[in-house]
């Protein structure tokens, strides 16, 4: 997933942490690990949102002039200045928080932005805060990682993500529970769980040929409001419906 232009002004700075007083900038040696392996197939995104659990990250502050801020007399009029944190808009809308695993990484992409270091899990609670579903390891490179909306969550609670599908394979408890409520709308004949082309997972739901447009699509918002109602399908990301004709 790719990331367009600032969204606009985002959240307070987040203020300075004693913590990070000798932080010299570089990358968490195991973050940056994972996400070299992450890069050559050797590790999927579950492994680089474990590593962020336990990593600092640097979120980018930017400073920008307040409208009708000048204070004081003469040619040198004070300007007042506030900073905010940038935020990027996804293709599908969403506002990500970006972060970045080193200053290097950050200077590439925006020169001017100043690193506000954070550990990853609070940089996570503040994006869910301003409600912003996403996070993006170092979106200017050189290895980009797109943190899902339960990934985000789960880190922002200090809980251990589990995917629903690992190895390209939808979780079994994941395909039960979508299969358990699809089953539930009288009109669908099959349906089968697989990982989707365009979302975390697609749901080929089988239906009676013969149907109108109309027709589709009140069964379709059955099915959807079914599979919203299941805590555990509500968990998936980003879910695809596939109506295909059967029986």
């Amino acid at each position: 997933m790719g990331c367009g232009l600032p969204a606009g002004d985002g959240p307070r700075e987040l203020p300075p942490v004693s913590a990070f007083a000798g932080d010299d900038g570089s990358p968490d040696p195991r973050l940056a690990a994972v996400l070299d392996e992450h890069a050559d197939g050797r590790a999927e995104i579950a492994d680089v949102v474990e590593a962020l659990a336990t990593s600092r990250v640097l979120v980018p502050v930017m400073a920008h002039e307040v409208a009708d801020g000048a204070t004081g007399q003469g040619p040198f009029a004070e300007r007042e200045v506030e900073t905010s944190v940038v935020a990027l808009q996804a293709p599908d809308g969403r506002t990500a928080l970006p972060v970045f695993t080193s200053v290097a990484a950050l200077s590439a992409w925006r020169a001017e932005a100043r690193p506000m270091p954070a550990e990853a899990p609070r940089a996570a609670a503040s994006a869910l805060a301003e409600g912003w579903p996403l996070l993006v390891v170092d979106p200017g490179g050189p290895v980009t990682v797109v943190v899902p909306r339960p990934a985000v969550q789960a880190l922002a609670a200090g809980l251990t993500w589990h995917p629903a599908v690992r190895g390209g394979q939808v979780r079994a408890d994941v395909r039960e529970a979508i299969e358990r409520s699809v089953a539930q709308v009288p009109a669908v004949r099959s349906v089968d769980v697989e990982p989707g082309a365009r979302s975390e997972v697609a749901v080929v739901v089988g239906l009676p040929r013969g149907l109108d447009r109309s027709g589709l699509e009140a069964v379709l918002a059955q099915v959807n409001a079914r599979l919203a109602a299941d805590p555990m399908v509500a968990q998936i990301d980003t879910l695809e419906l596939r109506p295909v004709a059967a029986g």
